[in-house]
């Protein structure tokens, strides 16, 4: 019996040992889980602060201006360690923003397309950082890395929401433009085969322009644009094609007022749309602000008022005028004050200023007429003496 209770107080201890660790690791992993869901909080509220945008928005347009400085080869000679000091602070700054975005939601990281904007702005930047390590200073490509370091001016449309509105109403317009682009292309095809037929000669032809098929789709996307057609038009009729001038006419009224203005207004109805869409978001979002500090305001006079209640009950006040001058000296003249939409509207106003220009000529025309009765009012007294002496004079002659 000793040795099965000796068996039992083991087991009983080896299971706590194995428990104890167990727990221990469980709760120290349930506290680093809390730790990291209070730090991604703080993070979050870091990036979507308006401060942080601004600091970001600044720094890309602060960095544009040193690209554009480098561009200069007598400034960026002399100010080159400027340069190569703020090319780390930049670098440092965008690196620390894709990390910070990264660790705030990294599950769902991916799915926003302008992070991957910023992926790919982040390994543009690196790039020629490697090449200059791997393959040297003098790698005939790193030029082309170097002028690809523009893009980072994109990171802009990031914190814009005007830049982003436009970028929404192009991709949206993408199926439809394709569409236009298509069709132009079918027309331009047509001519280019035409053009070449009657014009490619190389003998009395013009083969510069319309020699192969290449040249005469270059040449037809110049009379598309309207830049120098004249020039083409006068090489076709020193070579005396009386059929040059239609073609060039029907083409150009054909692809430059058609099918480009038929692209332009597409472009411009899909912006409208968005322009229209953003407005009433932004006028969502004034509303919900103004609801927001109506509460907040709401709130603090509640527990004013409360706090009053409370003081006149412990502080014995004269009278009730004595309480209401106390709350009084409580207000300040910086105390915020939330005006409501329609008091505050510009077709408010206006009415509200055209009533009174009817309310000043009502009256206006109320004191005219007032001032008529008092002058016809004062000819009937004036007229009565009168009437009263001749009416005398009437009854003494009777008499």
């Amino acid at each position: 019996m000793s040795q099965h209770f000796c068996q039992d107080h083991t087991r009983v201890l080896s299971s706590s040992l194995f428990s104890d660790p167990s727990v221990m690791f469980s709760g120290g992993l349930g506290n680093l889980q809390k730790k990291d869901t209070q730090c991604q909080a703080f993070v979050r509220r870091i990036i979507m602060s308006p401060l942080f945008k601004r600091i970001m928005i600044s720094t890309v347009t602060i960095n544009a201006f040193f690209l554009v400085l480098w561009t200069d080869y007598k400034t960026r000679y002399n100010m080159y360690g400027v340069y190569e000091v703020s090319e780390i602070i930049f670098v440092s700054i965008y690196s620390s923003e894709f990390c910070m975005k990264l660790y705030m939601d990294p599950i769902y990281y991916g799915k926003d397309g302008y992070n991957l904007l910023d992926v790919v702005i982040i390994i543009i930047i690196f790039i020629p950082y490697g090449l200059r390590k791997i393959k040297g200073k003098h790698y005939p490509y790193l030029s082309i890395a170097d002028g690809m370091q523009s893009l980072r001016i994109l990171k802009l449309i990031t914190y814009s929401r005007g830049i982003r509105t436009l970028v929404s109403a192009v991709r949206q317009t993408v199926y439809t433009v394709a569409s236009v682009v298509a069709l132009l292309f079918v027309l331009m095809y047509i001519f280019a085969i035409l053009g070449f037929c009657l014009f490619g000669d190389p003998d009395g032809g013009d083969p510069n322009n319309w020699g192969n098929l290449a040249a005469a789709f270059f040449t037809l996307f110049s009379l598309a644009t309207v830049d120098g057609w004249t020039d083409l038009q006068q090489q076709l009729d020193k070579r005396h094609f009386t059929s040059s001038r239609t073609f060039t006419i029907v083409f150009i009224l054909l692809a430059s007022f058609v099918f480009l203005s038929m692209f332009v207004g597409v472009m411009i109805i899909h912006t409208e749309a968005f322009i229209k869409k953003f407005k009433q978001e932004l006028m969502v979002e004034r509303q919900l602000t103004l609801m927001e500090k109506k509460q907040v305001l709401l709130k603090l006079q509640q527990e004013e008022v409360s706090r009053l209640l409370q003081t006149q009950k412990h502080v014995d006040y004269e009278s009730f005028s004595k309480l209401v001058e106390n709350f009084k000296r409580t207000l300040r003249h910086t105390d915020p004050m939330v005006l409501d939409d329609f008091g505050t509207s510009l077709p408010f106003i206006d009415i509200y200023l055209s009533t009174l220009d009817k309310q000043d000529t009502t009256v206006y025309k109320l004191q005219e007429l007032y001032y008529e009765i008092v002058h016809v009012l004062r000819l009937m007294l004036e007229e009565l003496p009168q009437k009263n002496e001749s009416q005398s004079s009437e009854k003494m002659e009777e008499q």
